[in-house]
């Protein structure tokens, strides 16, 4: 599964986590992947650290090397491309592939986030939805519950569709929002209207996603945890 964004800083790794955490509850273990990070920080010895790649390793209890998790990662808290483009570098499409084929070999279905919305740029020529495409991944957006958040599900709903990707399932985050009236009337609105797409929602300081049952049950009847091999 591809974990996208209706936008930026809407708390895609925030729910990321939480999915890994909610499906290893249920015995379904899955291994991160960020496929490139930017805003990095630099230690003294040139190490970048990437704190969306530390969160999702955290959450899936180290269970493969933080490199792997994020190969990638960029110091401008910029598009990853732009980000690259201020060190004289690029992103490494053929990379981003290869990334996720190494998690894959280790046998278990692969979690990948992207960085921003489903449109934005990954790479010099690629966005979200490009990249989620080529990996032949559903997609989980991400959108953060407050006021605006039907338009903004239903416009990356629309979105993904028209770039022929499967939508499994949209989360509502609480997480990164400051609490408006709407938190709790977006998800009806949004079954309202957009009733073939599963919804879950991780509200603030919660580690798992609700309802637990609802969210194992989508991702294991499009076949996402089918078996031991990513789609």
């Amino acid at each position: 599964m591809f974990f996208t964004g209706s936008h930026t800083e809407v708390g895609k790794t925030y729910c990321a986590a939480a999915a890994l955490a909610t499906l290893a509850k249920a015995g379904h273990g899955l291994i991160p992947y960020k496929a490139v990070a930017s805003g990095c920080r630099e230690q003294p010895d040139g190490t970048r650290i990437s704190e969306d790649a530390e969160q999702l390793w955290k959450a899936c209890n180290g269970c493969v090397p933080l490199d792997l998790i994020c190969p990638q990662r960029f110091l401008a808290p910029l598009a990853p491309p732009e980000a690259a483009a201020r060190e004289g570098k690029s992103v490494d499409q053929d990379r981003l592939l290869a990334g996720f084929e190494a998690c894959a070999a280790h046998g278990l279905p692969v979690l990948v986030e992207g960085a921003g919305g489903l449109l934005s740029p990954i790479s010099d020529d690629w966005t979200n939805a490009d990249l989620a495409k080529r990996l032949g991944l559903p997609l989980v957006i991400v959108v953060a519950n407050r006021l605006g958040a039907i338009n903004q599900a239903l416009l990356t709903i629309t979105a993904a569709r028209s770039h022929g990707l499967t939508v499994l399932g949209v989360v509502l985050s609480d997480g990164k929002c400051i609490a408006d009236e709407s938190c709790d009337s977006n998800l009806s609105w949004l079954q309202k209207f957009a009733p073939d797409v599963p919804w879950a929602r991780l509200r603030a300081d919660a580690i798992e996603l609700e309802s637990p049952a609802h969210w194992v049950g989508f991702c294991v009847e499009r076949g996402t945890l089918s078996s031991g091999a990513t789609e």
